[in-house]
């Protein structure tokens, strides 16, 4: 039976330097391999040499990707400490053959536990598969993989075909005689983007008034997004809605919607949704300029944590896949104690 976490759902953006996941910017992914971080500190690790400290790998999204992915990398960062009892090093890629690399380097240097949130659902039963060779555990975060069950020893995750189907029933229960959506997608692989794009494209190829006027991936980008939407202004298709798979997308949606003068939000032309909970979106939400936005909670460090410490007293892990619960927040009724609550 799957264990619903309460959530405090955030979403909100890290700090970092290579490229990775739930959104994304420009600066970030520029070097040829995962970049590597010891919080630690130290040149050496005297408290490892009494083995003292649980020796933990992190490969992780880009920090910079979006406000749910710096909250994401905080959240760990502030749980996996050498005060708590860890040794950690950090690995951030949005590339699944740089986060395989460094999963490979983080074996080579004898990891304990290898913590995971995968660019790309595919392609890791090998490694991972080194890694239970190494007698190593793998527990998954914020993502899924396809890969054998056997091959990691939990995965504390957001349904993200959840999260999709949430947002398309909302958007269904808005009752419009046509949909014209415009779909800017996610980093195309990740469990992310493919859950949210699954329920839409489903709704899509099985009613007549429901049409997509562009699809394409701005990469969990706002600039990128923004240009996606202004082509299509320029090309005076019509549309109605714009389904952005995050914040930031459907944040550069917007300016590409004033710089037009188009009306979006409560009352406007154009029903603008996003996805993670940033509190500046769900502030846009109040205000009435968004109508939609999708939870997804970062703060899984503490549940993974519980694991470890299950797995370290020699029993076993009664819930193999833990799933955050979230749920969906509407510009209509959602109230401050909700911005405050529930915006990372």
């Amino acid at each position: 039976m799957k264990r619903k976490l309460v959530s405090v759902l955030l979403c909100t953006a890290m700090v970092a330097t290579m490229a990775v996941g739930c959104g994304s910017s420009d600066d970030s992914a520029s070097d040829d391999s995962a970049q590597t971080e010891d919080t630690t500190g130290d040149e050496e690790e005297p408290a490892d040499d009494n083995g003292d400290l649980i020796k933990v790998g992190i490969i992780n999204n880009d920090p910079n990707e979006s406000g749910y992915r710096t909250a994401n990398d905080k959240d760990l960062k502030e749980t996996f400490t050498e005060e708590n009892g860890y040794d950690a090093s950090f690995a951030y890629s949005l590339k699944n053959d740089e986060q395989i690399t460094a999963a490979q380097k983080f074996i080579q240097d004898g990891v304990d536990y290898l913590l995971l949130s995968a660019a790309d659902t595919a392609g890791w039963d090998s490694v991972l598969q080194d890694a239970a060779d190494a007698g190593i555990q793998v527990i998954l975060f914020d993502r899924t993989i396809d890969a054998d069950e056997s091959l990691y020893a939990a995965s504390i995750v957001s349904d993200m075909d959840k999260e999709g189907q949430t947002a398309v029933d909302w958007l269904d229960s808005q009752g419009l005689d046509e949909y014209n959506i415009i779909h800017i997608q996610g980093v195309m692989g990740s469990a992310a983007q493919q859950g949210r794009t699954g329920a839409l494209q489903d709704k899509v190829d099985s009613t007549d008034n429901w049409n997509i006027v562009t699809q394409q991936t701005a990469e969990w980008n706002a600039e990128k997004a923004q240009q996606i939407v202004q082509s299509v202004i320029d090309a005076g298709q019509s549309f109605n809605v714009i389904y952005a798979e995050n914040d930031d997308m459907a944040k550069g949606a917007v300016a590409a919607l004033d710089k037009a003068n188009m009306s979006h939000g409560v009352d406007g032309d154009v029903i603008v949704m996003g996805f993670d909970c940033n509190k500046w979106a769900l502030e846009e939400l109040l205000a009435g300029n968004w109508n939609y936005d999708g939870q997804c909670n970062p703060f899984q460090a503490s549940y993974i944590e519980e694991v470890i410490n299950t797995l370290e007293a020699g029993d076993e892990v009664a819930e193999k896949t833990i799933i955050m619960e979230e749920k969906g927040f509407d510009a209509t009724t959602i109230t401050q104690e909700d911005v405050d609550q529930y915006g990372i």
